[in-house]
């Protein structure tokens, strides 16, 4: 019982001091030291003009340690206000009568006081003395930026302090939770990924006062999605569940008061998931433009690669940009399964690849053996210029060493011989348009081609090379360099195999 009795009495010690926060005033005052009486009343600007002060009196002489803080006075839990309180140290003299303490604030006009912590100061021997003078009567408003200046009630020349001052902002724990320009409530939420719902509950919303709830997309602003409610004030669970549609990094929950200029809070419940904005990358095939643009701001650079058999994507040369907020487009893009798009930020990467499921075949190649003589066509479904190159691979190896280049131009539909002589053992076709400016150079292999063409003998009952059966009566067709491994006919005067790509 006795530890509960000590609870309660240390946790209203912390209330009244403020927890570690800003220190308590029941109510302003102005006080003076050394038991004199302070008298205020409003200046009203009225002066005449300045003389000269007497010898031996100068600003130095006069104000000491001149300290500029905030306090606060509460009425209630969520009723406090925040107070600028002006410190000052002086000496006391027979040649002037008192102070004049001005608060200017933008916008508003300032608000002078006259303060009077003595009188006849011959009389009664002060002169010399140091006084403290405290006054905290000027009420202020979070982050409000003030100009104070001090100066004699005597209109001596050069005789005053001037100094600005910053009032607390609502990032204080201690002004979020009293200060009602600084209450926005507390927001928490949980996510049903399978629904994609988000449950969002209030707590420490501003008393007497119903509280808005919506999903919005941050940027400048944050913009609404449509998805609003508003909690009234009355009702005994505040909490609300709205839909989603992406789960995107900059889709918060944002929550205020329904006063007018409220502060807002706003949560962010997805917002490491960068990797959503991955989606909305567009091909237009007749342009021949890949184009990508955020749903989100975020600070990444994205560029162009060609993802390799062992999964490593390398950069395409000149084929990257840096993005926050506007589309990016890439112009004249050869659409290769193999080829990708890479986004990379401060701590990651990713890479998609828009094509690897394209449904399509851009490029055709026939390979036709006749009494031990290989012959390989090419045709496309579009007229293009090719690079085309011979290189060997050795078994193990991943590189392929290419002898020489040469270009070809194939029209639509129309096969054109390469005119490969020689042994192919070991030998690859690298190939690569030329007409765009952003295109995968791949490599097909005659090794992986004769491996599929005698599997397909095997599977099909076609005659083997060590069989009696004529060698011009086996024509074997490789199809396909973009777009799907397409199946084999029975087998008879031809069979189609695939070049495997690389």
């Amino acid at each position: 019982m006795i530890s509960w009795v000590a609870l309660v009495i240390s946790y209203c010690c912390l209330y009244l001091s403020g927890a570690a926060g800003l220190e308590r005033i029941e109510k302003c005052r102005t006080r003076c030291s050394q038991g004199l009486r302070c008298k205020t009343k409003p200046d009203y600007f009225f002066r005449p003009p300045c003389q000269n002060p007497p010898d031996g009196l100068n600003t130095s002489s006069i104000f000491h340690n001149v300290s500029l803080s905030t306090v606060m006075r509460c009425e209630g839990r969520q009723k406090c206000s925040l107070h600028l309180r002006v410190n000052t140290a002086l000496q006391l003299s027979e040649s002037f009568l008192g102070l004049s303490i001005c608060i200017a604030t933008e916008g508003i006009m300032s608000n002078c006081q006259i303060l009077k912590p003595w009188s006849k100061v011959k009389s009664h021997g002060m002169s010399g003395l140091q006084v403290e003078v405290e006054n905290d009567c000027t009420e202020i408003l979070p982050s409000q930026h003030v100009k104070v200046t001090v100066k004699t009630l005597e209109v001596y020349c050069g005789m005053s302090w001037t100094g600005t001052y910053i009032a607390p902002d609502c990032k204080s724990a201690d002004l979020k939770r009293h200060v009602p320009e600084c209450i926005t409530g507390r927001l928490s939420y949980d996510i049903k990924p399978q629904r994609k719902e988000l449950s969002v509950s209030v707590s420490d919303m501003l008393e007497d006062h119903n509280y808005h709830l919506r999903l919005c997309l941050k940027d400048f602003i944050c913009v609404g999605t449509g998805a609003y409610a508003l909690i009234k004030k009355e009702e005994p669970v505040k909490s609300i569940t709205f839909p989603y549609l992406r789960p995107l990094p900059c889709l918060c929950i944002e929550g205020w008061s329904a006063v007018t200029d409220a502060p807002r809070v706003q949560v962010c419940p997805f917002k490491d998931r960068v990797e959503e904005l991955l989606f909305g990358i567009n091909f237009d095939p007749l342009e021949e433009t890949l184009s990508w643009e955020p749903a989100c701001p975020v600070t990444a650079s994205v560029g162009l690669c060609q993802r390799r058999e062992d999964g490593v994507c390398v950069d395409l040369p000149h084929a990257s940009q840096n993005v926050s907020r506007a589309k990016i487009t890439f112009t004249k893009v050869d659409p290769h399964p193999q080829l990708c798009m890479k986004f990379t930020t401060a701590s990651q990467s990713w890479t998609r690849c828009p094509f690897a499921d394209a449904r399509f075949q851009a490029l055709e190649f026939t390979v036709t053996r006749h009494r031990g003589h290989v012959d390989v066509k090419m045709s496309s479904r579009i007229t293009a210029n090719f690079s085309i190159g011979l290189c060997v691979k050795w078994e193990g190896s991943t590189e392929c060493n290419i002898n020489k280049t040469h270009t070809v131009h194939v029209e639509k539909l129309k096969a054109v011989d390469l005119n490969l002589t020689g042994e192919l053992h070991n030998t690859c076709l690298q190939v690569k348009r030329l007409d765009t400016k952003f295109a995968a150079t791949v490599t097909h292999c005659f090794e992986d081609y004769m491996y599929q063409k005698r599997k397909q003998e095997r599977s099909a009952g076609c005659p083997s090379e060590k069989q009696t059966a004529p060698a011009h009566e086996c024509v074997v067709t490789a199809l396909q360099i973009h777009g799907p491994i397409l199946d084999s006919p029975p087998c008879g005067n031809t069979e189609k195999a695939n070049l495997i790509a690389h």
